[in-house]
């Protein structure tokens, strides 16, 4: 009778109109988590807001402090690393973290306990390990807590299951850190030396850059070849029109290289009479995604969002860390974001798939729970990113959220429980059509059952269409066996073999993550810093490599093959896993690294003035001042003409082609002397510029060609916030204060008459204009060519 009354309760709640059906739980609220102790214990944490979160659920018999990130770091001025003791780092503790290691060790020496709850990764482990040495002294009661969520059972869990720093991970970590360290310190000066100051060299940034760089020259090299397909128009007696493309000649592929040949296929086709010779339907099941892991989910973002790899793991910490909900307070809505394993526990499972149930229906749900295979090189050390519990539905988070904040967790959201519903159905049915020696064929898609498609439906990149695929249609309902088949048309179509398609951000993580290179917690990293460097450039999306880029490449492939190659990169992250595991000694690793390394570095050291002059390019000019030839160097805002009688004659000029590509006139004349305003290149963009420099040194910020909407005297330009985000104001400005998210273009407003429209995104419309006043919308292509 319990039970019964008890699932009667339980219904009742359930069917609240207008919310999705949760299962409550039944439990009573738990109280604050306790230990056992005469005095208070201490919480360190890395972030403020994670502290604020789980000071929320530890009651008084903690105090909860922030490190505020690492607390130590190699020296700045040196390499700081002692390879004759054993490859020990020297570390230095950072400016300004003296009065936080002050106060930890202050709480730390009047706290019963010390539990350092940093991050469950390497990195966290790395910080642990080091706010363990500065209070250690002070307290030898120190334990390790994993929180793999911000939530009151995901504390509670770790709270009740203490245990070490785990010194292999910190040395994994340690390895890392001085791998890169070497070749920061030994290889950028030779980049600098080469090409000019201030350029860098990483051990996984160059392979991400050579990866770019390579496919770039793929494209560039690649051959288009000549094909044709065939496609023809048939219908059967009381049915609508269906197409159908060649598929057999004489039961071959068919091969048409040319129009020759596809003309003479036509010809012949036309003369055949044709019949339905078989009809096939049959269920297709499509079963859900796995749920997210770091790569998948900035692939996803990317793709469906169109948010960088960075924004993406910004804004999931901030969801990890926790979020103000109201009256509830601070909750961390999912669990920890940098993972490669799509493991779930079994508590999320029940709980997502008695959501499902009630929400969906019982056909909706499998009969046993969706187990994922483990990725290869998968650490398993996390579980899957995930919702912390299905109470937090999106709509109920919604206006707690900020637009991206909500976007990413609606994602995360549905593709959770996308991935314990019931696959997808559709009924393929493949029709074909002969004639003589011809075989046409035809296949239609209808869906019978959608399953998990009703969360989380298919989105294609716009990199992804194909512009010239071949034209399809549904096919009718009745088509039978051995029914005649009239030939209304036939079209031949041509087609051009096309190479690889560049890489987007999450194509290019994508890659790195099936050749082994690099980490969950080092994927947005490696892209933002390949763009901050200005190797790489971003344009529609896709990652193009800048001629410094190329040039850097060129240096670092030809001079350390083995160094910057794919599988080498790949083999020191798995070696860096041995130390993890256990299984290899931290000195070994390191020396098996270094010697090479070293080796091949004081061998190339020796050319670096060789391989400078090997850059430069020998020109037909000759300089304006002294008569000596003018030469083609590298500076730090790119290449340009200089004398070869420099340091006597300091003569230089920007490259002929550049200068028109680059420094075009702008059809706008400098205020100060009247000369012509010139586009430049500069550290940081292009930016327009008095022609008459340096006599006048004028310069103004880039128009993007729209005149400001608000004053007319100014023009739009392109800004960014503190936090580097696009907008676009007026030059006028502060006089001024037009501002807008989203780029404005010159187009008359159609419905109400306004003066501009901006253009916007959604991942099923794509780009689109609308109007911000009347919010009218017209497709882009029609309203305004694209300029960007």
């Amino acid at each position: 009778m319990v039970k019964k009354e008890s699932r009667k309760r339980r219904l009742d709640v359930r069917s609240t109109p207008g919310k999705p059906r949760v299962a409550p739980k039944m439990r009573k609220k738990k109280a604050p988590i306790t230990i056992p102790m005469d005095g208070k214990s201490l919480i360190i944490v890395e972030s403020p807001a994670k502290a604020k979160t789980i000071n929320k659920y530890v009651g008084r018999d903690y105090i909860v402090e922030a490190s505020v990130g690492h607390i130590k770091n190699l020296p700045k001025s040196r390499i700081g690393i002692d390879v004759e003791g054993g490859f020990i780092p020297e570390y230095e503790t950072i400016e300004g973290k003296h009065d936080v290691i002050a106060r930890l060790r202050n709480q730390a020496q009047k706290a019963q306990a010390v539990y350092i709850a940093t991050d469950p990764d390497r990195e966290g482990e790395a910080i642990a390990w080091h706010i363990s040495k500065e209070i250690e002294d002070k307290n030898d009661k120190i334990y390790r807590v994993l929180f793999q969520e911000i939530t009151e059972r995901g504390i509670a869990e770790a709270m009740q299951n203490p245990t070490k720093v785990d010194d292999r991970l910190v040395k994994s970590q340690q390895a890392r850190r001085l791998m890169d360290r070497f070749v920061g310190y030994k290889i950028s000066p030779f980049v600098w030396k080469t090409v000019f100051y201030g350029l860098s060299a990483g051990r996984v940034q160059s392979v991400a850059v050579r990866l770019i760089c390579e496919r770039e020259e793929e494209i560039n090299s690649f051959i288009p070849e000549e094909y044709w397909s065939i496609v023809a128009e048939f219908q059967t007696q009381g049915s609508e029109p269906f197409l159908a493309k060649l598929f057999k000649v004489d039961g071959a592929e068919p091969k048409i290289g040319d129009s020759t040949t596809a003309e003479g296929y036509v010809n012949d086709i036309k003369k055949q009479k044709y019949s339905i010779a078989d009809v096939q339907t049959k269920p297709v099941r499509r079963n859900p995604p796995a749920p997210f892991i770091t790569s998948t989910l900035q692939q996803e973002s990317a793709r469906r969002l169109r948010y960088h790899t960075k924004r993406t793991m910004m804004l999931a910490q901030k969801l990890y860390e926790g979020v103000e909900l109201g009256e509830e307070g601070r909750i961390g809505l999912i669990t920890y974001m940098r993972t490669d394993s799509t493991r779930l526990s079994e508590g999320a499972v029940q709980e997502v798939r008695e959501y499902i149930y009630l929400n969906y229906g019982k056909e909706y749900l499998p009969h046993a729970p969706r187990l994922f295979k483990k990725g290869k090189g998968s650490q398993d050390a996390h579980e899957a990113i995930r919702p912390t519990s299905t109470k937090y539905y999106p709509k109920a988070v919604k206006k707690y959220l900020d637009k991206e904040m909500f976007q990413l967790y609606e994602l995360i959201w549905n593709r959770f429980v996308a991935c314990q519903m019931s696959p997808a159905v559709f009924d393929q049915t493949t029709v074909d059509v002969r004639g003589g020696d011809y075989l046409f064929r035809a296949t239609d898609s209808l869906p019978k059952f959608r399953g998990f498609l009703q969360v989380y439906d298919d989105v294609m990149e716009e990199t992804e269409k194909q512009t010239d695929e071949d034209p399809v249609s549904k096919l009718p309902s009745t088509l039978k066996q051995g029914q005649k088949a009239d030939l209304t048309n036939v079209f031949p179509n041509q087609h051009f073999t096309k190479p690889a398609a560049r890489f987007s951000e999450s194509s290019l993580v994508k890659e790195l993550e099936a050749q082994g290179i690099g980490r969950p917690s080092t994927y947005a990293l490696i892209v933002d810093t390949i763009l901050t460097r200005k190797y790489v450039e971003q344009v529609d999306r896709r990652l193009y490599p800048t001629e410094l880029g190329k040039t850097v490449n060129r240096i670092l492939v030809q001079n350390f093959p083995h160094l910057f190659n794919v599988w080498f990169t790949a083999r020191m992250e798995e070696e860096l896993d041995t130390i993890a595991e256990g299984k290899q000694a931290y000195q070994k690793v390191m020396e098996d690294f270094y010697h090479p390394f070293m080796k091949d570095v004081e061998g190339v050291d020796k050319n670096s003035a060789a391989i400078k002059k090997s850059l430069q390019e020998k020109t037909d000019e000759v300089c304006d001042q002294c008569g000596k030839p003018m030469i083609i160097k590298w500076g730090r805002n790119g290449r340009f003409m200089a004398c070869t009688g420099y340091p006597s004659c300091k003569n230089t000029k920007p490259l002929p082609g550049e200068q028109e590509q680059n420094s075009h006139v702008a059809n706008m004349k400098c205020e100060l002397c009247g000369g012509d305003m010139l586009v430049k290149g500069g550290k940081y963009g292009a930016f327009m510029g008095c022609s008459t420099y340096p006599q006048c040194k004028n310069t103004k910020p880039l128009s993007i060609g729209v005149e400001c909407p608000k004053c007319k005297d100014g023009y739009v330009i392109e800004r960014k916030t503190k936090r580097k985000r696009v907008f676009y104001g007026c030059s006028r400005y502060p006089d001024c204060d037009f501002a807008s998210w989203n780029k404005p273009v010159s187009q008359k407003c159609d419905t109400c008459g306004n003066a501009y429209m901006v253009i916007k995104y959604t991942q099923t419309r794509g780009e689109y204009l609308s109007c911000p006043t009347c919010k009218a919308e017209v497709a882009r292509e029609e309203g305004v060519e694209r300029t960007d």
